[in-house]
């Protein structure tokens, strides 16, 4: 997975990793590990160990090979400044930019939602449960959350970096901590579950999706892109390519590490019965070892990892709701103000944020699942058919990574497709 520079520059006048280089891969990590990890294990270990193997192998290529093909064509716009919202519109025209900003927002919008959501109840359990405490009402305790997020936001990209930096050290921490606590717990139960080959494709089919969306960063993509692209210039390919895939090695290593731990420390009737009960991996292993430890450290776990994930979906949410406030104003020719249409984002997203977290509806799930088609068109197609038909993207063509990614995104809709009518 080595990437390549296309601008001709030597490689010992490449930048060297920094600091910075760093805190972009741990939030770029941040932003794929939502609060969804707890249930990871469940969801991807089912089936037993040995496609779970063969998923690991997938996944890095997967994951790497994906960001890096949405990062090169939000970098290969004219404009320095245009975020993906722009470079749709720039490449495909003002009809394909319209539509594809609204899908953008719409598949990304409803997960800054579902935080909202996730966030007030994993603080309101921990209070109740944990460090029994009276319920707060739901309608402050969601609002004080949802503005000390927002805040964060607000002072910056570097203070978004810093924060997101705070938090991804003890998630992974935690998840090596996990991993290891486990292992006097492993058995040979998930080994000895060997599926027959139909049914070993099957499940590889269906388990494709899980795989994308729990390591999936796309929503950071195009700050991300554009923030390289401001600090590197015409290095700003390279490395892109370079922090992405050491956000991708983080992710197949720890994230995949306590994936295998957890289910080598239960049985596959255990995970199904974990599926049916609808908990937190961590909850039901609380539940089984009688630990409070564990019981603890699930909601904080819970708790970090949606909010450095938040952080992530904000920037896509916020740049598909700009795109949409700024190509409406222009179709209506009327002058587009850049600050005005800031503050009316911030100011529609904590309300919309916080009447959601409050009313607590149950339909989130479902709505975030319609997105799943969207964000993997946006992320595995929608590049691949740029390389092809953009010329500003032919350079990359003819690579057996571009068949790879765009299989592996037809695979992700059409198991998305067909778990959503079956």
């Amino acid at each position: 997975m080595q990437t390549t520079s296309t601008t001709g520059t030597s490689a010992t006048s490449r930048p060297r990793w920094t600091k910075q280089d760093t805190t972009w891969a741990l939030s770029l990590f941040g932003t794929a590990v939502g609060a969804g990890i707890l249930f990871l294990p469940i969801n991807a270990g089912m089936s037993g160990f040995w496609p779970l193997v063969v998923m690991t192998l997938l996944v890095g290529p997967m994951t790497f090979f994906a960001h890096r093909g949405l990062s090169r064509f939000v970098l290969s716009s004219k404009n320095a400044g245009s975020d993906i919202t722009e470079v749709v519109e720039e490449h495909f025209g003002v009809g394909a930019g319209k539509l594809i900003t609204l899908l953008y927002f719409f598949a990304i919008y409803p997960i800054v939602l579902i935080y909202g959501v996730g966030i007030t109840n994993t603080v309101d359990s921990f209070l109740v449960n944990q460090l029994g405490m009276a319920s707060p009402p739901r309608a402050i305790l969601s609002l004080a959350l949802i503005l000390g997020m927002m805040a964060v936001m607000l002072l910056g990209e570097k203070m978004m970096l810093r924060v997101t930096q705070f938090l991804v050290y003890p998630l992974v921490g935690i998840l090596v901590f996990m991993s290891i606590y486990l292992i006097p717990e492993w058995n040979t139960a998930a080994l000895s579950q060997v599926p027959s080959a139909g049914d070993f494709a099957i499940t590889l089919w269906i388990s494709i999706p899980v795989l994308v969306f729990a390591f999936n960063h796309s929503p950071a993509i195009s700050s991300f892109s554009l923030a390289q692209r401001r600090d590197h210039g015409d290095d700003a390919e390279y490395k892109s390519g370079q922090i992405l895939m050491r956000s991708a090695a983080m992710l197949v290593g720890f994230v995949m590490l306590f994936v295998f731990s957890c289910v080598l420390s239960l049985t596959p009737a255990d995970l199904e019965a974990a599926k049916a009960e609808n908990i937190a991996i961590l909850s039901y292993l609380a539940n089984k070892h009688e630990s409070p430890f564990i019981s603890f450290l699930g909601p904080l776990v819970a708790f970090v990892a949606i909010v450095s994930s938040f952080f992530g979906h904000y920037l896509g949410a916020r740049e598909g709701l700009n795109g949409i406030a700024t190509k409406t104003l222009r179709s209506m020719g009327k002058p587009v103000d850049r600050k005005k249409i800031d503050v009316f984002t911030v100011v529609f997203m904590i309300l919309t944020i916080w009447l959601v977290a409050t009313l607590n509806p149950s339909i989130l799930g479902m709505i975030e699942s319609l997105g799943g088609p969207i964000i993997a068109t946006i992320l595995f197609i929608m590049p691949m058919y740029a390389v092809k038909n953009v010329p500003a993207m032919q350079k990359y063509s003819g690579t057996i990574s571009n068949a790879f990614v765009l299989i592996m995104g037809l695979v992700a809709i059409s198991a998305i497709t067909y778990s959503m009518i079956s």
